[in-house]
């Protein structure tokens, strides 16, 4: 790789860390990652999977053929993004035709036409947050040059998607604490109860009727009471 390549390169991952941060949530972000893939690395077809809650999902492809080989690996439970995750590696199978370490999968990518796949594992901080799988309808398509761009843009993701989670938990939050101090509002001036006391009834009957707070809450805005036993027991 020459000079002018390597600056081609950096000058591509600039504007894609420009992209990320001016999208708006994790969808956005996701499907900006695996649009990226498709130029960054020249591969046919990219799918982001994330380990949520001890679960993997597939949570962007490129398209539909994308979304079925990644498919095919999560229903079988086996695969490189499966064992990636797992093994906290990333996988290169360089053709599906030869491959032997699984089978199944390796046939079935086979008669979908897609014979290179390279699953590179996305992590911040240590832990593992998912795959970043890259699909080539060629065998051999993916070098060591393609290798190293696929792990910097795995790095790059999995910053990106940990700051969109964040802000979205964030919103979630100060949402929920509007509704709440809403509710507490309408309570204050119904029953002619202070801050405190308020919310100690919204909270007793949270407890009581084994309800989220924030449900609870959105439930007096709708309706402007509670019921009736529950609210002269409280107050």
């Amino acid at each position: 790789m020459d000079n002018d390549e390597r600056g081609d390169i950096a000058s591509m991952f600039a504007d894609f860390a420009l992209e990320l941060h001016n999208e708006r949530g994790v969808e956005e972000t996701v499907e900006s990652v695996v649009r990226f893939a498709l130029h960054a690395v020249g591969c046919d077809h990219a799918s982001l999977v994330l380990l949520r809650k001890g679960h993997l999902k597939v949570a962007a492809v490129t398209d539909p053929l994308a979304e079925r080989a990644i498919s095919m690996q999560l229903s079988r439970g086996d695969g490189p993004c499966v064992a990636g995750i797992a093994g906290r590696v990333s996988v290169h199978v360089p053709d599906t035709l030869t491959d032997s370490r699984w089978p199944d999968w390796a046939a079935g990518m086979v008669g979908l036409g897609l014979r290179s796949v390279l699953s590179v594992r996305v992590h911040a901080t240590g832990s593992t947050t998912g795959a970043l799988n890259l699909v080539a309808k060629r065998p051999h398509a993916f070098g060591p040059e393609d290798e190293a761009i696929a792990h910097i843009l795995a790095r790059h993701a999995a910053v990106a998607v940990a700051t969109a989670q964040q802000q979205a938990s964030l919103s979630i939050a100060i949402d929920a604490r509007k509704v709440v101090g809403q509710a507490q509002g309408i309570l204050m001036e119904r029953y002619n109860l202070d801050a405190d006391h308020a919310f100690a009834v919204l909270r007793r009957y949270s407890q009581q009727n084994n309800l989220k707070l924030n449900d609870v809450a959105r439930r007096l805005i709708a309706t402007r009471e509670l019921p009736e036993s529950r609210t002269r027991a409280h107050t």
